[in-house]
């Protein structure tokens, strides 16, 4: 029987994600095989990262507040497996049975959950020695690519050893995943984008109303990952507004589905007025 999540980080389950990220390090700190010499540390530093994986994901902490376990587990029918669409936060990991390596399905892709020493090296730089010696030693290249060119899925010639190569990187993928491929591992770092901001699957982008807009309503055009939609904006629209578009997201880089775009709204109040501009909003008294 697996533990429960909130038992193995020492949280409790209204816990806020600052307190799940503060015990998640305290306890990585505190089990890391490179520190703790304990037979079962290696396992319990599994379990932490395992823990705050989900936990520390808002989709995956409600499936498994609702399922538990059998939330992740596709032999569980209707409610295992995945039964959330966002999977591929910035710490993606599982543990697959069988393999070489003492925590299994070494040959990992994109999918699933990556090697638990992935999120240690995102909290505190570097793996350790123990790391090392626990996966195949490949070498691993750094590739930029921009934000649409993660959502969309590209394909980039690189070269390896002097060797010209033709990837291809999966529409989806994350800043800071890795891709294994068969003879190295291709480290992916998305550019920043403009208009775009992505939390798991989901995309925010922020529009300014005029104050008048926002009080009587208006018609905008919003930038997607694809072609600009024209949506319409409700009279008394209130500041920092979200108007959610199902499906318009990242697509799940496991292929269960799509994220929301989520539409910000901020009304800019006016800070030069005219006389007559005054006098009106008086007589308003709003």
């Amino acid at each position: 029987m697996k533990k429960d999540f909130y038992e193995v980080l020492g949280v409790t389950k209204g816990a806020s994600k600052d307190d799940i990220k503060a015990a998640y390090r305290k306890a990585a700190l505190k089990y890391h095989p490179d520190r703790n010499k304990a037979s079962d540390a290696e396992e319990h530093f599994k379990e932490i990262n395992e823990a705050y994986e989900v936990l520390s994901n808002d989709q995956k902490k409600t499936a498994y507040d609702q399922f538990g376990h059998a939330a992740f587990d596709p032999s569980s029918g209707p409610a295992g497996g995945h039964t959330y669409t966002q999977q591929n936060g910035p710490f993606n990991f599982t543990y697959t049975q069988g393999g070489g390596n003492p925590f299994g399905g070494a040959d990992f892709d994109f999918g699933g959950f990556s090697n638990p020493f992935d999120i240690f090296e995102q909290f505190f730089g570097g793996g350790g020695n123990f790391r090392q010696q626990s996966r195949k030693q490949l070498a691993t290249y750094k590739i930029s690519i921009s934000f649409l060119e993660a959502a969309h899925g590209v394909e980039k010639e690189i070269i390896i050893d002097g060797k010209k190569k033709k990837i291809k990187i999966p529409s989806g993928v994350d800043d800071g995943q890795r891709i294994r491929f068969n003879d190295f591992i291709l480290y992916i770092d998305v550019q920043p984008d403009k208009i775009f901001k992505r939390e798991g699957n989901d995309v925010f982008v922020t529009i300014t109303l005029s104050f008048t807009q926002a009080t009587l309503g208006t018609t905008i055009d919003v930038p997607t990952l694809d072609q600009p939609l024209t949506v319409r904006v409700k009279p008394a629209t209130q500041p920092n507004t979200l108007v959610r578009l199902r499906g318009k997201g990242i697509k799940d880089i496991n292929g269960y589905g799509f994220g929301d775009l989520y539409i910000r709204l901020l009304v800019e109040v006016p800070s030069r007025l005219t006389s007559r501009q005054k006098e009106l909003l008086k007589e308003l008294d709003l």
